[in-house]
């Protein structure tokens, strides 16, 4: 079972999520605003927080920003508005799900389920033995890829990118020059377990295009479809 760290400025909302998590045998710590979660967050570890957006003191927004800087601990953001731009901003700070108030006590036990899922698995690949690195290049070494050391370059330059788009770019550009269904790539990248919907795989596409700059002409969308990553070594 798992210890989360449940971040609402509302007592009521914590309330509810804190039965719910309590019926299924988790254990939850709970703060009303961003600043005592993030000292929360320095004192102890959690298995996973879920944090409101609006709140008093430190937005959801700040406070992942500040929690990023300790600790890597997944992060479900809670907003009463739906806009792609605090989606946006909420993926480009790190968070790995999000949810739109109302929102469905029964749901979001199964999100974090199939996070702590995909978590548990990102843990154990880390600790395989490494393999020997492989490289992809494309345009004279303009974008490069080190599959295995997971870093992306270029024109020379590393770039950073969340988590998730770096599962979604490797691997889309290991099954390059393929046709990619949307249920395909939410199946295979974030696992036949997602409860979330199929707006979350075109936000990750849209912030992976942004992060790819100029190379992003490689990333084909199929409309009706899905999307293809057209290149060659």
């Amino acid at each position: 079972m798992y210890h989360i760290l449940v971040v609402d400025d509302e007592a009521r909302i914590r309330s509810i999520i804190k039965k719910y998590a309590e019926f299924e045998g988790h254990t939850v710590t709970e703060a009303g605003d961003g600043m005592e979660a993030v000292r929360l967050c320095r004192q102890e570890s959690f298995d996973i927080i879920i944090m409101d957006i609006m709140m008093p003191e430190l937005d959801g927004f700040s406070a992942c920003r500040e929690i990023r800087k300790v600790s890597s601990t997944p992060i479900i953001m809670l907003s009463a508005r739906g806009e792609e731009y605090d989606k946006i901003n909420g993926f480009e700070t790190g968070i790995d799900d999000y949810v739109v108030k109302p929102f469905s006590a029964k749901e979001l036990m199964l999100r974090i389920e199939a996070i702590m899922k995909r978590s548990r698995s990102g843990h154990a690949a880390s600790s395989e033995p490494k393999k020997q690195n492989v490289i992809v290049e494309l345009d004279n070494g303009g974008l490069k890829a080190d599959l295995t050391a997971r870093i992306v370059y270029i024109n020379g330059e590393r770039v950073d990118m969340s988590p998730k788009e770096y599962d979604l770019f490797f691997y889309m550009l290991d099954n390059r020059n393929i046709a990619l269904s949307r249920e395909k790539l939410i199946s295979e990248v974030w696992g036949y377990d997602f409860y979330g919907d199929a707006r979350t795989l075109d936000t990750h596409i849209k912030l992976l295009r942004k992060s790819l700059g100029e190379y992003s002409k490689y990333i084909v969308t199929l409309r009706g479809v899905g999307y293809r990553f057209e290149g060659d070594i």
